[in-house]
């Protein structure tokens, strides 16, 4: 499979190299240009393109970048491309910590229904809930008894089989979460947001739910802060 990823950060080098791993075609971008990526490219065997390149790598293209950077995406990114290739969000929105306020989650809309609101691609939800370390190292084969599953989210049911696919083939169970508009049951601040659940209690966790997003996750008139110290 050719995969597109549009952010190198921890979640996007972290997916890069594992997917390169299983023998897939890896495209990486970040904002800063090719010739900052020749480090992770020469290491994974990935090649570093620009955002564009990676958008229009083929099958699967990962945006997984800071949530108030996704405007600063251009408005074109995806233009040209078919609808068969599934977009895939990784973001989480962190207003008191680094994205400071995004009114249309504020209001209510799930994470990922904004991303897919700005970037004018249906998106699913995936890899959002899991540290990037433990996506590197705790995939395990299929019926260990420690074996981590994932949710992915999402309103295409043939997009989102495809992203349960990978997530199986990394390791993990993947797990059908509902729709980007229950996306919110994998949002921080939910029972599976970091906690390595496997999958009956994933699953648990996932109806366990509040779709209430409480203050340490709403932007206040301060926000935003850091992650030591948010505001």
């Amino acid at each position: 499979m050719k995969i597109g990823i549009i952010g190198a950060g921890n979640i996007g080098s972290t997916l890069t190299k594992r997917f390169r791993e299983l023998g897939h075609d890896v495209f990486v971008a970040n904002s800063r240009g090719p010739d900052t990526l020749e480090s992770l490219a020469a290491e994974t065997g990935a090649r570093a393109v620009t955002a564009q390149e990676a958008a229009r790598a083929g099958d699967v293209v990962i945006v997984t970048i800071p949530q108030h950077r996704v405007p600063d995406l251009p408005g074109d990114l995806f233009a040209g491309v078919g609808e068969h290739v599934v977009v895939v969000d990784t973001g989480n929105y962190y207003p008191r910590q680094r994205d400071g306020r995004i009114d249309g989650i504020e209001q209510g809309m799930t994470e990922s229904r904004w991303v897919s609101s700005q970037i004018g691609r249906p998106v699913i939800k995936a890899f959002n809930n899991i540290y990037a370390d433990h996506l590197l190292k705790l995939g395990r084969p299929s019926g260990a008894r420690d074996r981590v599953a994932l949710p992915v989210a999402g309103d295409d049911a043939n997009a989102k089989a495809t992203v349960l696919k990978l997530v199986e083939a990394l390791g993990f169970d993947g797990v059908d979460s509902g729709t980007l508009d229950e996306s919110w049951r994998q949002q921080p601040g939910t029972p599976v947001y970091t906690t390595d659940f496997q999958l009956d209690r994933l699953k648990l966790g996932l109806i366990d739910a509040s779709r209430h997003r409480t203050p340490d996750w709403r932007a206040t008139d301060r926000s935003p802060g850091s992650f030591e110290q948010p505001r």
